[in-house]
């Protein structure tokens, strides 16, 4: 099935002009790293392309050649419409709401909604970027060097460095792949999962101070109030949920971002084998997969933390 669909993807792709390429709000490695691995190849192959991001790159991502084509929203007309990494058309963002059916659905995610006319969906790979890698040769694009880099970025974030259950041979053949084209793997990993400036590295600092675990779950607050004392730009947590998923003795790790809107930001992460967190992402209309997850939720910081803690719990048998 698979088969036929990439050979109409690649029919689709020859007759396009003008591409608009987009993915998840809340945009994390894969995502970025899957719209700019793709939007490169096909600029490289003479498309007019547009790549958005309705909440922009995070600057933890801008190392990456190319990030600064990516815009916040689309402008003009367009005659092809793609979505990478995400699994709810609801999650790329207002800006898209008049846009129509999506012509190319690309992902990697268990609990996507095949909300496009051409649906290209295969959950046994660990990053979009993944899929990207295998299929962009097939569809005669080139995988340059900027454009490894993006993939090998996807690749290296949605595993946690290799380190997630679902990391397969064919992940690190896929990583060897990408190596070909020039990219340099060690330096890719530390900036993607390692270096952090001093204000993250405060902000982190708050988020360990608040940690708490209880009946298998470990999880992390960061206020409004730490934001602004750290002095850090971001509405995200830093990647600190990838820290929180190295402490031992749990099953999920959390994550809570206070937000300025009466908002909260969730993340969740699998810690142990046979836990999916995405059933709880799914039900506070979040997405993910099994072993990572996240979600936007309306309500002041201590409502929402209570609700979810407890239906975490419930839907996790914890």
């Amino acid at each position: 099935m698979n088969k036929q669909i990439t050979g109409e993807i690649k029919d689709r792709l020859a007759v396009a002009n003008k591409i608009v390429i987009a993915s998840h709000v809340r945009p994390d490695g894969d995502a970025i790293g899957s719209l700019l691995g793709l939007g490169l190849a096909l600029r490289d192959a003479g498309k007019s392309v547009q790549m958005v991001l309705a909440d922009g790159v995070p600057s933890s991502f801008k190392y990456l050649e190319g990030s600064e084509l990516i815009h916040k929203e689309p402008k003009g007309d367009h005659d092809t419409f793609i979505t990478v990494d995400c699994a709810d058309f609801k999650r790329v963002g207002k800006v898209f709401e008049n846009f129509g059916q999506p012509d190319i659905n690309i992902d990697h995610h268990v609990t996507n909604e095949k909300f496009g006319k051409l649906n290209l969906i295969e959950a046994e790979e660990v990053a979009t970027s993944a899929i990207l890698t295998n299929h962009l040769p097939e569809w005669g694009l080139k995988i340059t060097k900027p454009i490894a880099a993006a993939l090998l970025t996807g690749v290296i974030t949605d595993t946690l460095g290799f380190r997630t259950s679902n990391t397969t041979p064919e992940a690190l053949r896929q990583a060897a792949t990408l190596m070909e084209s020039g990219v340099d793997m060690p330096e890719i990993y530390m900036r993607a999962l390692v270096r952090k400036t001093f204000p993250a590295a405060k902000f982190w600092g708050a988020g360990l101070s608040s940690l708490e675990s209880k009946n298998g779950i470990v999880w992390g607050t960061l206020t409004v109030a730490d934001r602004k004392a750290a002095g850090y730009g971001g509405n995200d947590d830093a990647d600190l949920i990838n820290m929180i998923s190295s402490i031992d003795g749990n099953k999920v790790g959390m994550v809570f971002v206070e937000q300025n809107n009466n908002h909260v930001k969730i993340s969740w992460r699998a810690l142990a084998p046979g836990v999916n967190v995405s059933p709880v992402a799914k039900h506070f209309q979040g997405g993910g997969h099994a072993a990572a997850a996240g979600a936007d939720i309306e309500g002041s910081l201590s409502e929402v933390q209570n609700e979810v803690l407890k239906k975490t719990r419930e839907l996790l048998n914890l």
